[in-house]
């Protein structure tokens, strides 16, 4: 279904138009679907739940929360590289591209970019329809040259059940740029990574199309592990929270306190893994089937792996992207790619 929406704009002398935007479902998953697949993940041994749940409003505010944490480096770490080399990265890319933002949230991040990349299309692509509604309003009303566009879909999703990333009907002619920052690549196993980059650079059909993303790196254990378990145990909460998303969807009935929150940095894999952690042995009924927990039992709630520079350059590669250049903040914590 294609939508179009009118937003109030600043009122110019003798202007009374109305910016307006376009909203456009694709391939959301049936509720029925999306639930089988939950309980799925609950009823395996071991048990798991995909990071994707951590997001209803609650987690969203605590995951803000989360960025703001000194113990939590890599947003405002990219933040940092975004200021000091944005000059350098939007000659690379180029100006009057195409913008497509995976994962766009309120549309902030890429909206920075506008200035120096001059967009003369903007293309916000995220699973939460109405907050992202709410954006589009907000920058069609600020930036009325710029044609604003809205995809609604799980590309996360979609990708585990591989049927790829369905954006080429929401794409028009021109170079391209897919802005994808925030690390969350890390979310995937390398294999999914990589089948995910390569879904991007076949969307990347004309000359000068290419991917800006963001990727945590191989770092000292200690401080990995501390950005994911703070002191003030607000990642905790975050961890935790997940299970009251479920009891909502599955009418479970998980006691989030009953769990303990556990993130380890894996130095075989390079990835931190989160896990809820059964504090004492329990039975939680998931549809009509019973789910025994002893106790010290795991259940997986996120992997985010981490990279060095070298690997994930190969990772691009593999996935057909013929050039890469990328930027780091002094430490190296964290590094931004430019690929295509």
């Amino acid at each position: 279904m294609l939508t179009s929406h009118p937003a109030s704009r600043p009122h110019h002398a003798g202007s009374e138009e109305a910016a307006r935007f376009s909203l456009v479902t694709r391939d959301l998953p049936d509720e029925a679907s999306e639930r089988t697949l939950l309980a799925t993940g609950l009823l395996a041994v071991p048990a798991s739940i995909a990071p994707r749940y951590f997001y209803d409003a609650v987690g969203c505010a605590l995951f803000a929360a989360i960025c703001e944490l000194p113990e939590y480096y890599p947003t405002r770490t990219e933040a940092e590289i975004f200021e000091r080399h944005r000059h350098e990265i939007a000659a690379s890319i180029g100006h009057r591209r195409q913008l497509v933002d995976l994962g766009a949230g309120d549309c902030r991040k890429a909206e920075a970019w506008f200035a120096a990349l001059a967009p003369r299309r903007y293309v916000a692509v995220d699973v939460a329809a109405t907050a992202l509604e709410h954006a589009l309003a907000r920058v069609a009303s600020a930036h009325p040259a710029i044609d604003v566009a809205g995809v609604v879909t799980d590309f996360a999703r979609s990708l585990e059940a591989g049927r790829g990333l369905d954006l080429s009907r929401d794409l028009d002619e021109g170079p391209t740029v897919f802005f994808y920052p925030g690390s969350s690549i890390g979310n995937f196993v390398p294999d999914d990574a990589v089948r995910f980059l390569r879904a991007i650079r076949g969307l990347c059909r004309d000359p000068g199309s290419a991917l800006l993303i963001g990727v945590d790196t191989v770092k000292d254990a200690e401080r990995l592990r501390s950005a994911y378990d703070d002191a003030a145990g607000v990642t905790a909460a975050f961890n935790r929270n997940v299970l009251n998303h479920v009891n909502r969807m599955l009418g479970t009935r998980f006691d989030p306190a009953a769990f303990g929150h556990v993130a380890r940095y894996d130095t075989v894999h390079d990835r931190i893994e989160m896990h809820l952690e059964a504090r004492v042995a329990q039975t939680v009924g998931v549809g009509t089937l019973a789910r025994r927990f002893e106790a010290g039992e795991r259940i997986l709630t996120e992997y985010s792996y981490k990279y060095r520079p070298e690997t994930f350059i190969a990772m691009l590669t593999r996935a057909g992207f013929a050039t890469v250049r990328f930027w780091q903040d002094e430490r190296g914590d964290f590094a931004v790619y430019h690929a295509n």
